[in-house]
């Protein structure tokens, strides 16, 4: 008799701890992601707020941009890419025209001059293709301010990895696609530390890095960063 009651008794409390634990687990769990899509709407509203208020104030720049762009050479102003985004979604990316019309067919006689020898990316320091306001531009980062369209849309952030272009995802590692896992953004951690001179894989490491500490405190850090990046012009090019 008593060794029954002691069975009832160790069945009923062994039940209930594993309530208890499941109850633990699921607080933990729905904490977390209460925590983790509190930031996430948090980001977005700063982008959505961000992005409105630059298009608003810099409407002057972009107008004046544009009609030195269209000055030089008569072609289009803007020029779109397909770029990809989070998981591997393309989206239509706008870049003020820095090169001359045809750009994209020569550069396929420019390849061997890749700085970039890892053949993934493609940059040259002196890029003949470059016209005259592109170069002054690129230096400021001027032509990636039509990208705040795209943060405003929500197919970029304000910060994240920077999106690639088709060609360049279809020759990443299974490692490389890691960056794809968050939007890209408008600025990232490799692009306050060097842009252009830093190498296609240790902006990976860069990226891969930004992703698992990524917090808007660190957003903050970049955003700020940025700005003395730009005005240096360091690995512009």
């Amino acid at each position: 008799m008593m060794s029954q009651d002691f069975e009832e008794l160790y069945q009923r409390y062994a039940k209930d701890s594993g309530v208890f634990r499941k109850i633990k687990f699921y607080r933990k769990k729905y904490a977390w992601m209460i925590i983790v899509g509190g930031t996430k709407f948090v980001k977005r509203c700063i982008d959505v707020v961000a992005s409105l208020c630059a298009l608003l104030l810099l409407w002057p720049l972009f107008l004046t941009v544009a009609i030195c762009i269209k000055l030089t050479d008569r072609g289009a102003a803007l020029f779109w890419q397909k770029r990809v985004g989070q998981w591997g979604r393309e989206f239509p990316f706008p870049k003020f025209r820095s090169m001359v019309a045809d750009a994209e067919k020569l550069k396929k006689q420019l390849m061997e001059q890749n700085d970039h020898e890892d053949s993934i990316t493609f940059k040259m320091k002196k890029d003949p293709r470059i016209t005259w306001i592109g170069r002054i531009i690129r230096k400021l980062s001027i032509d990636e301010l039509p990208q705040l369209w795209c943060v405003l849309k929500g197919d970029m952030s304000l910060v994240g990895p920077r999106p690639p272009v088709p060609s360049e995802v279809e020759k990443y590692t299974l490692s490389d696609r890691r960056r794809l896992d968050i939007k890209p953004g408008l600025t990232c951690i490799w692009q306050v530390s060097g842009r252009g001179d830093i190498p296609f894989k240790e902006q990976v490491e860069l990226d891969v890095r930004y992703i698992e500490s990524q917090s808007l405190w660190l957003d903050i850090k970049i955003l700020l960063l940025t700005v003395p990046a730009v005005l240096t012009g360091k690995g512009a090019y």
